[in-house]
Parts: structure tokens; sequence; C-alpha cells
């Protein structure tokens, strides 16, 4: 689905985020995979914890967003090298919340869920829109990845609570957020909805999507998990995603549709 609003040409130029298509999400949705069995072998297998992963991750997020504000066009390779980065340093901070700080699955939802709407209001309020197709500018890209970083950290907290706390297993609950991701497929093609409110919806979905399995790929047998290798798991995602970007034609959102 596409969301965007119409840039004048100087801005469509300097567009730095890709057209949202049916590859968008196929690459959107193993990124998020790669985010729960990358993050849990640098946190669990290499038994760094979620701590100092965290730090790892965020100082590589940090980096990569410098990267991608300065760059002058649209690179898909450091766009979605970023979106992984994101993905991971998701994924151990909200295990850091949820089990470290003992605030719980359903505490660190809570709390993720309010700093997510804070962002995008805050970034409403301040450049009049959300929609991806206005991320031409430093200060609108800096709310686009502080918002994504958010939405990918409330992404692994639910995941983990529906999976976990609702007792609906991996396989369930990918079933729960596949349907609702459904739904919004629909809500976009037969009704007016906003498709920025229809994007953002399935930007959050996609990732507790991926989460749950991820932790199906990468669990034990007993926890309802297939028990693969984390590494072998993440390197093949890794594959997939380089392929998809090398092959999925993409360019910088900038049309209305």
């Amino acid at each position: 689905m596409s969301v965007s609003k119409a840039l004048k040409p100087t801005q469509a130029a300097l567009a730095k985020v890709p057209e949202v298509t049916l590859g968008f999400w196929i690459i959107k949705i193993a990124a998020t995979t790669l985010g729960e069995t990358g993050g849990d072998a640098v946190s669990m297998s290499m038994n760094l914890g979620y701590l100092l992963s965290t730090g790892i991750f965020a100082a590589i997020f940090l980096a990569l967003v410098m990267a991608q504000i300065k760059a002058k066009a649209f690179h898909p390779l450091l766009y979605w090298t970023t979106i992984i980065a994101t993905t991971t340093v998701g994924t151990t901070l909200a295990d850091f919340a949820d089990r470290s700080l003992g605030i719980g699955y359903a505490g660190g939802s809570t709390l993720l869920l309010i700093l997510l709407l804070g962002s995008l209001i805050v970034w409403h309020r301040t450049l009049g829109s959300i929609s991806v197709s206005t991320v031409s500018t430093p200060k609108a890209e800096a709310f686009y990845w502080v918002t994504i970083m958010f939405s990918q950290t409330l992404g692994t907290a639910l995941g983990d609570w529906t999976a976990d706390s609702a007792g609906l297993g991996y396989t369930g609950a990918a079933i729960v957020f596949g349907g609702l991701l459904a739904l919004i497929v629909m809500a976009y093609y037969w009704t007016n909805v906003s498709r920025t409110v229809l994007f953002w919806a399935a930007f959050i979905l996609t990732r507790p999507l991926g989460a749950v399995v991820g932790d199906f790929l990468d669990k034990p047998l007993n926890a309802g998990g297939m028990a693969l290798s984390r590494y072998s798991a993440s390197a093949a995602l890794v594959g997939f995603i380089l392929v998809s970007v090398l092959l999925v034609r993409q360019k910088a959102a900038s049309t209305a549709h």
C-alpha cells in the first residue's frame, strides 16, 4: 500500500524513504524477524545480556541514522540496514524493560505505546504531517527514525505478551497478527480510512508478527519453537533480505496515490 502525500518537485528528489509497495512489506517482515533472531543471538547466545546488547545496537542504530540523514538521496541498502538496526535494538530494549526491569509484558507494552503515540503526536504538531512522503528534511527524518524505533520495540513486547502471557504460542500469535494485517489490507482497499494511519498501523503490526516468527524459529522444542540456531536463522534472513533489496525495484516515496 502507498501512503504518499504530494511533494513539491524540489522535495521529491530529496525523499529518503522507499515507496510503500508489496516488496516493502515483504522485506519489512523479514527484517523484523531478523531483529528477533539477531537480537537474541547477541543477548542470549553470546551471553552479553539485554543491557549491554541494547547499548551495542543503539550505537549502531545512531550511527546508521546519522548516515541516513547525511545521505543526499534514497539508498535501499542503507535504509534497510537502518531498519534492521531498529529491530535489533527494539528486541533487546523490550526484553530489558520486560524482564530485567521487571515491569512485565503488559507494563512494557503500555509504556512503549505511550512513547510511540507521543512521538507521532509531537511529530505531527511540529511538522504538520506524519506521512512517509514528507520525510525529506533532517528534522522529519529524526522524527521518522525515533518513531520507528519505538514501534519496533513496542512490537517486540506485544509479540512476547501475546505468545507467552496470553498463552497463544508462537503459531497462534502469528495467526492473530497476520489476521490483523489482513484487516488493514481490506481497510486499505475497501474504506476511506487515512492511508497514513493504515501505514503506521501495518508498520507496527509487522513487528510482533516478525517477533513471534523469529521466536518460533529459534526457541526450544519444549517451548513451542523449532530450536534452530539463532546464527544460522539470522544468516539465512540476512541473505534473503539482501537478495530482495537487490532484486526488488525500489524508489523514493514522493507521489500521492
